[in-house]
C-alpha cells in the first residue's frame, strides 16, 4: 500500500520518466522540473521560479507566446521543433475544469526513428 504524501508520490512518478518535464505556468515561469530535465537543461534549477522566456532567443520567445495564447484558446498540443535530433512539443496542462494551468515541452525522436 502506496504511504506518501500525493506531491510525493508525482514527484516520484515523473523523475522516473526517462524524458525531461519542464513545466512552465502562464506566465512562462518555470514551476517544476524532473530529473531528466534537470540532467538535460543546463542551470534548470536556477530557472526554478524564473521566466523560461529569459534563456529562449528572441524568435523562440514569440513562439512560444503564440502557441500558449492557441493553448489558452483550447489546443492541446503544438509543435515547436521539428529537426534531425528531435521533435519538440508544448503540451497543455489544465485543471479539471479545463482551465490552463500552464505547459511542458514533450519530446520525440525526429520522424523516421
Amino acid at each position: 500500500m502506496l504511504h506518501m504524501p500525493t506531491h510525493d508520490f508525482l514527484t516520484c512518478l515523473l523523475d522516473s520518466l526517462k524524458g525531461p518535464v519542464l513545466f512552465a505556468d502562464t506566465d512562462h515561469v518555470v514551476r517544476y522540473a524532473n530529473r531528466a530535465a534537470r540532467q538535460h537543461y543546463t542551470g534548470v534549477d536556477e530557472l526554478i521560479g524564473e521566466s523560461l522566456l529569459r534563456c529562449h532567443n528572441e524568435v523562440s520567445c514569440q513562439k512560444m507566446v503564440e502557441v500558449l495564447a492557441r493553448l489558452q484558446d483550447g489546443v492541446e498540443e503544438e509543435l515547436i521543433v521539428d529537426n534531425e535530433k528531435h521533435r519538440v512539443y508544448m503540451r497543455a496542462v489544465r485543471d479539471a475544469t479545463g482551465c490552463l494551468l500552464g505547459y511542458y515541452e514533450r519530446y520525440d525522436p525526429p520522424r523516421g526513428q
